[in-house]
């Protein structure tokens, strides 16, 4: 079993870093520099790189606290509606993330006039530097146990207060590094049979993991912080399904373009 310990802040000297934050903007800052490293060697326009990771991130960072208010704690903010504004209070959903940075992203091509088949291949980039960055952020989610999962006797669980549980921190963070690791490999194989395959193939792959790794999570009447059913599914797992719907229609679009 894994120690469970209290890791939210560091302290030096009068600065306060929260840890959470902290690896997320380390994983924002290693994705765009590894997207732009990737994006020069396929001698693609580190440009479009650049600007189109900017309006994602933004659309991304609203929508994770925007999905959070509305559908994991509506009743909370109801009663009380200026703490939707706290941010550093912590509240963000992943599901939310990837929606607003979808949003982001089509705000960025109609601005730029651009079309899908000039983004494909930044997409396949675009995806292999999110999974790289999604394990370093999701670092600080298990540092601070965001994401409290069942109790457990397997061997990677956390030794919660109350028992042994599954930290579904952990495992995400293990999954972006897998999915990293995977398509960069990849990616010259999938790149050569079409651009935006990578991207494709890497969120369906996600999206099927996470759907099933969501069984694990803890449920709000089991531990405080767990995550909340509909249907009895979460919602993370409803959007999955969709996720999978799109990018599978998405993947047999592009391959009969081709």
């Amino acid at each position: 079993m894994l120690p469970y310990y209290n890791f939210e802040i560091i302290k030096i000297g009068p600065l306060t870093l929260h840890v959470w934050g902290l690896f997320v903007a380390l994983g924002v800052i290693v994705a765009i520099i590894f997207g732009g490293k990737l994006a020069r060697k396929q001698k693609l326009s580190e440009e479009i790189m650049f600007d189109s990771a900017i309006f994602m991130l933004v659309g991304a960072f609203l929508m994770a606290r925007v999905f959070h208010v509305a559908v994991y704690e509506p009743t909370y903010y109801l009663a009380h509606l200026l703490d939707i504004f706290k941010i550093w209070q912590g509240g963000a959903s992943s599901t939310g993330g990837f929606i607003g940075a979808f949003l982001g992203l089509f705000i960025y091509i109609k601005k730029r006039h651009l079309t899908k088949k000039d983004l494909y291949p930044y997409f396949d980039i675009m995806a292999v530097s999110l999974w790289l960055g999604w394990g370093i952020g999701r670092i600080g989610c298990f540092l601070t146990h965001e994401h409290p999962g069942k109790l457990t006797d397997f061997f990677m669980g956390v030794q919660y207060p109350g028992g042994s549980r599954f930290d579904l921190g952990l495992f995400e963070s293990l999954v972006g590094f897998l999915l990293f690791a995977v398509y960069f490999s990849l990616f010259n194989y999938f790149y050569k049979k079409g651009s935006g395959l990578v991207a494709g193939y890497s969120f369906i792959t996600y999206a099927i993991i996470r759907f099933f790794l969501d069984f694990l999570r803890a449920s709000p009447q089991d531990y405080m912080g767990g995550d909340i059913r509909y249907f009895m599914l979460t919602p993370a797992q409803w959007a999955m399904l969709a996720l999978i719907i799109i990018f599978g229609v998405m993947i047999k679009i592009r391959l009969k373009e081709k």
